[in-house]
């Protein structure tokens, strides 16, 4: 059974309640966590409060950043048992499941880095003065942490957190804690004090609301769908406490006629099929030039027809989605495809040893998607691609905008002068141009614009987001 871990301890639940951790490769369950309630957010940010009242606020930027570098290479030392944590526990593929956490002690090395890095600055004013700024950490931070990549997020998220000073209270889904609770256990073994890592299990409306609305809790980071982030902000705004929304996308991939296509069709599988397509950031939506749509469209169905769904440790192209009601929901949208009359191109395969109990869904190519259906507006979060194509750059900058998200989007053509055009006009807030995500770049500032949500996490941007701005004028004549 899984306890959660509050003040460097593993602590049972105040509620006495526990829920099933299902393995989604079979759909069995083989493990327990707490299912929490308000008193145990309650406990986790007294012990965060007092670790930061008593002692974290005194650590010098450089001590954080040797812990932050100590955690990295104990997580590096503990990477194939933290991946195989998040395989069964997320149903991961082998080999994803060892990215995540690479990419976990990646995020605490780079944070490492940064801690000492946060600098104020001067500012020229009247004679008899000196004005100069300083960065100040919030203090307690919450981080509503989502099922998809818990390693990862954890590490953009509350890796910029603890490296701008502050302390964190951290809800994981309670479909995914498991590796989180173990960074947690590792982080307290290499010196981090009591109540700077909280977890907490449990579910959204029970943890993660007492984690919102706590007036404990100083900044709040939240990654999951807009409906939630809404309700997110409406109670994080009843105590003006400041947040950091990241809410998903529905992220198009632009392809124009001169594009090197050898290039760019293992990417364009990779961004949708990576994590079953279980991702914010994944290019859901392929908007063709209409030279090429036809001999494009012939390559990617094949390309589909080759791909092999299967358990996680078989460690095959793509595993299983995370939970059954996730599968139903691919399901209803192909569904709808279905009944709508959008043909498909092409279609992965479920490997005969993939057992029925488990949640699998085959990679799907769909063609001519209309602008206004569900499958080209909403987030399927799973393996599903919208095909459309387009004449001219005005009408692939329509289509690309034509959604209320804009997380990501990827640009493909040899013109210089039309990458910069491009880049330019689509809105989103990242733009990757001849490829898609940079092979991840815990560097680059990550967040959205319009319903893919506000603020900036990953890379050196997220430390200002993770600290307040204090103003200091001195007159001394």
């Amino acid at each position: 059974m899984q306890l959660n871990y509050i003040g460097n301890e593993s602590v049972a639940s105040a509620s006495g309640r526990t829920l099933p951790v299902i393995d989604p490769s079979d759909g069995q369950t083989f493990d327990e966590l707490q299912r929490s309630n308000a008193a145990d957010i309650d406990a986790a940010v007294q012990a965060a409060h007092h670790c930061f009242e008593t002692g974290w606020r005194k650590v010098s930027a450089a001590e954080r950043g040797r812990l932050l570098y100590k955690l990295s290479q104990k997580i590096a030392a503990h990477t194939d048992e933290l991946a195989l944590i998040e395989q069964r526990d997320c149903g991961k593929p082998v080999k994803q499941a060892r990215a995540d956490a690479l990419a976990l002690v990646r995020y605490f090395e780079f944070y490492a880095g940064a801690c000492d890095k946060l600098h104020g600055e001067t500012i020229p004013y009247q004679d008899g003065y000196s004005v100069l700024t300083w960065r100040e950490p919030h203090g307690v931070t919450g981080h509503i942490i989502p099922w998809n990549y818990p390693m990862q997020i954890f590490g953009r998220s509350v890796g910029g957190a603890l490296a701008a000073g502050n302390v964190c209270v951290v809800k994981p889904s309670e479909d995914a804690c498991l590796s989180l609770i173990r960074v947690a256990q590792l982080a307290a073994e290499v010196g981090f004090p009591p109540g700077a890592i909280n977890i907490v299990t449990g579910y959204g409306h029970e943890v993660g609301d007492a984690l919102a609305r706590h007036e404990g809790i100083d900044h709040i980071s939240f990654t999951g769908s807009p409906s939630v982030g809404t309700i997110i902000q409406q109670v994080a705004a009843e105590r003006h406490c400041p947040v950091t929304l990241e809410l998903g996308g529905k992220s198009p991939q632009i392809l124009f006629a001169d594009a090197d296509l050898d290039a760019a069709i293992p990417v364009l599988i990779k961004a949708i099929v990576q994590n079953a397509g279980q991702t914010c950031s994944a290019g859901s939506r392929v908007l063709i030039q209409q030279g090429i749509y036809e001999p494009l469209l012939e390559r990617l169905g094949h390309a589909f027809e080759a791909l092999r769904v299967g358990p996680a440790a078989m460690d095959l192209d793509v595993g299983p989605l995370i939970r059954q009601t996730q599968q139903q929901r691919v399901w209803d949208f192909l569904s709808d495809a279905h009944v709508a009359g959008i043909p498909m191109v092409g279609q992965g395969t479920v490997v005969d040893e993939a057992p029925e109990s488990g949640f699998y869904q085959a990679p799907t190519l769909l063609r001519d998607v209309p602008v206004g259906h569900r499958l080209a507006q909403e987030e399927v979060f799973g393996p599903v691609l919208a095909a459309m194509s387009f004449c001219d750059e005005d009408e692939a900058v329509a289509l690309a905008n034509a959604t209320r998200f804009g997380l990501v989007a990827g640009i493909w053509t040899e013109n210089g002068a039309r990458q910069l055009r491009m880049a330019k006009r689509v809105k989103s807030g990242q733009v990757f141009i001849n490829n898609y995500g940079a092979g991840g770049g815990v560097e680059l500032p990550f967040g959205g614009v319009k319903s893919s949500g506000y603020g900036r996490e990953k890379g050196f941007e997220a430390l200002y987001g993770f600290t307040t701005l204090k103003t200091v004028a001195i007159r001394h004549g």
